[in-house]
């Protein structure tokens, strides 16, 4: 059995490497007020966009235009394997040396209330991502050093105009953008949906001057109050100061998509309420977090099996909840045809086995389900 699963495994990651495909970098030229010429920014499009014409896809922005370059690797392994740990993500980066744009983000550090900076990007630059790509609203802003100050600044005076905030090694000495001023006053007025922010920090020498200001930003979150924030800080310490983006934006995704992946354990406080209850948390996520559907399936699959193993009857009821709940889930189908299976409901069980098999067209899925079926059939027969 264990040698038959092995095999398995084997063969659905073969698949994906067989599928693979490089990323699609476009350039989209963005007209700011005042200015005659566009800024280029560029786009790197995640290697399903083009076969995948119904999906739509999260957005990661980072003003540093070299950021580009780590972003699309780390993005491409983290989310080859089927969205996983990384969301496919449509990633957009800064165009390098652009004066306009050097200025807005100057008067942004420099000049306190000045907005012209967010005034850009909530007029000019989202709208502009959101007509030309297929975006499902969810947005992640990403920054390292200085650009961790302006993803600070802008949680601070426009926390609607992202979802989650990942701020590496950020500059706040000399009151940079005037973050540590209003950090206190402004944590508080963050409300309605959920906002995320991941604040990370290391010892190294290049961030020492920043320490001090940092612990006292932590401290601010620590005692603020601001319920629709919800945030997570970490240090890196004893690594080396060019390897604080990675490593941050490696851990704010895993994260800040944790929920989205992560099964509920049947005796989870969650999953202990009931189907009930994993819908409604399931429904949070949907509607409040993401935007987009989450499904529910694995996690009512999994009490399913803990309740089936002590009362069929009612791991049975499980199972079929979590089919009416994700209709066109191929392993929902699955799963409550091995529970019709072991009840000996064979017809039923066959039924099932048929939609798992119709809803999925992956070739390790496939040849499992048409194993399935096969057995279930011969017992029918019998």
């Amino acid at each position: 059995m264990i040698n038959k699963w092995i095999a398995g495994v084997i063969l659905l990651l073969g698949s994906g490497l067989n599928l693979a495909q490089a990323a699609q970098v476009e350039t989209l030229m963005v007209k700011a007020p005042g200015v005659d010429k566009p800024m280029a920014f560029q786009v790197t499009l995640p290697p399903s966009y083009s076969k995948n014409t119904d999906k739509r896809y999260v957005l990661l922005f980072d003003f540093h235009p070299r950021s580009r370059g780590y972003l699309e690797g780390m993005h491409d392994w983290m989310s080859h394997n089927g969205d996983w740990p990384w969301l496919e993500t449509i990633i957009v980066t800064a165009p390098d040396g652009d004066q306009a744009l050097g200025k807005l983000k100057e008067q942004a550090i420099e000049q306190e209330g000045n907005t012209a900076l967010l005034d850009f990007m909530a007029q000019s630059l989202l709208p502009a991502i959101d007509a030309k790509y297929r975006t499902n609203g969810f947005r992640i802003m990403n920054g390292f050093t200085g650009n961790a100050g302006l993803v600070l600044y802008t949680l601070l005076n426009r926390p609607e105009l992202f979802n989650a905030y990942l701020a590496a090694s950020p500059v706040l000495s000399n009151d940079f953008a005037y973050v540590m001023k209003s950090a206190a006053q402004k944590l508080e007025r963050i409300q309605g949906k959920p906002r995320y922010l991941m604040l990370t920090t290391s010892d190294s020498d290049f961030e020492q001057r920043q320490l001090a200001d940092f612990a006292a930003l932590e401290a601010i979150l620590k005692t603020s109050n601001h319920p629709a924030l919800h945030y997570q800080v970490k240090r890196f310490d004893g690594t080396y100061y060019m390897t604080q983006p990675i490593l941050a934006t490696a851990y704010g995704i895993e994260w800040l998509f944790d929920d989205y992946h992560r099964v509920l354990a049947p005796d989870s406080k969650i999953a202990r309420g009931g189907v009930a209850t994993i819908l409604e948390h399931y429904r949070y996520l949907s509607e409040q977090k993401y935007g987009f559907a989450v499904p529910s399936t694995d996690s009512l699959i999994a009490l399913a099996d803990a309740e089936f193993a002590k009362d069929k009857d009612k791991g049975l009821a499980v199972y079929q909840a979590a089919v009416k709940a994700n209709p066109e889930s191929h392993s929902a189908h699955d799963a409550l045809a091995r529970a019709y299976g072991e009840l000996q409901q064979f017809d039923l069980a066959v039924a099932q086995q048929k939609l798992a098999l119709a809803k999925t067209d992956h070739p390790f899925w496939t040849r499992k389900y048409s194993e399935s079926l096969a057995a279930l059939e011969a017992k029918q027969a019998h």
